[in-house]
């Protein structure tokens, strides 16, 4: 049964609070009547209805951004990411570019000894071959490569992941190693737990709304000029396009996607992750009634089967189609899925007054 709680208690309340930090530490402004969190709790009673009976766990976030509707089911509980925290990988790629520290077109070398098991192509490549820093990425992200990650890895540091992970308030979003390969140095205590990565639902929504909003920099920080902005688009337009050109799309798409999106390109950009009790997905979803961001986890699956009709996947899918179609009955445009999704920026930081002191 799945451990989610939506009844007014202890458990209610902890998920609320972490959607109202998620919101304050967000920093923007939006063009409509998002000035406050607000939780949608009709949507959130069918979405209990859906998970009630599944035979898993489910840690949900998802927030409609132009309104600041909400939902949360166990939002604040660390779960295993699986190839979600790529994510955290590809952010930190963002701020280094950004910073000059990185290139696109930089040149990685990928080695005969570098190539891992698992998803991914690379590791059929003849080597030692040349690619560049947006390769390398773009595999990460689209086909899941780790190989590719870990090259990433190897360019940027676990630390330096995690060091702007806790820049940007998540504190419990954690890359632990490479994948395949041992670990460098002690490990903390709950890595055999949680294996590659863990985070929360509530703050792998927050990351990818920051990729989304193309809010890079710290939390709230303003953008000083056009050309910045400018460089800020280009940078997180290139971002958008690995994640809307997502292989797996069995998850949040499954059932959003009946279209030819040919012309518009596709609307949800998106991150999965999955491992054989593991079913995960992040995506940015292109509402015509406004954007999207949906992070939906389950855990301890009794389905561990590795077809597209694992419960897991379908459990996911139809959470996600519950969601978009209630907030955005008009449905999706991929023409709205550019960077900072059309959204207005303060540009002022964020006030962090209203945070607890363990948060600031």
């Amino acid at each position: 049964m799945s451990m989610v709680r939506l009844v007014p208690g202890s458990g209610w309340l902890r998920d609320f609070c972490c959607s109202l930090l998620i919101f304050a530490v967000s920093g923007q402004v939006f063009a409509s009547n998002a000035t406050s969190a607000s939780i949608d709790t009709v949507l959130q009673e069918r979405l209990q209805s859906l998970v009630a009976a599944y035979p898993g766990h489910v840690a949900l976030y998802a927030r409609q951004l132009n309104t600041g509707k909400f939902v949360a089911l166990d939002a604040s509980k660390p779960v295993q990411t699986a190839s979600v925290i790529k994510l955290a990988i590809l952010y930190e790629a963002m701020e280094q570019i950004r910073d000059g520290r990185a290139r696109w077109d930089e040149g990685i070398t990928l080695r005969s000894q570098d190539a891992v098991s698992g998803s991914g192509l690379l590791s059929f490549f003849d080597a030692p071959l040349t690619l560049t820093l947006k390769d390398v990425l773009t595999m990460m992200i689209i086909v899941s490569d780790n190989t590719a990650t870990n090259l990433a890895i190897d360019r940027f540091g676990v630390d330096a992941v995690n060091a702007r992970m806790t820049q940007v308030g998540l504190e419990n979003t954690h890359l632990y190693k490479k994948i395949g390969k041992p670990a460098v140095g002690a490990m903390p205590a709950d890595q055999p737990k949680f294996g590659l990565g863990k985070t929360t639902a509530g703050e792998m929504e927050m990351l990818m709304e920051r990729i989304a909003l193309c809010q890079l920099d710290r939390p709230g920080a303003a953008l000083t000029s056009a050309a910045m902005i400018a460089g800020d688009t280009a940078l997180c337009g290139t971002a958008l396009t690995m994640l809307r050109n997502q292989f797996y799309r069995e998850t949040i798409p499954r059932y959003l996607e009946s279209q030819d999106a040919t012309e518009t390109g596709v609307g949800i950009a998106s991150k999965t992750g999955s491992l054989d009790a593991v079913r995960n997905d992040v995506a940015i979803v292109a509402g015509k009634n406004g954007p999207m961001v949906l992070s939906i986890f389950t855990y301890e699956n009794a389905d561990k089967s590795w077809t597209v009709d694992n419960a897991g996947e379908l459990l996911i899918a139809r959470l996600a189609r519950e969601i978009v179609h209630t907030w955005s009955p008009d449905g999706i445009d991929g023409r709205l899925l550019v960077p900072g999704l059309g959204m207005r920026r303060s540009g002022a930081p964020s006030d962090t007054s209203v945070l607890p002191a363990s948060k600031k």
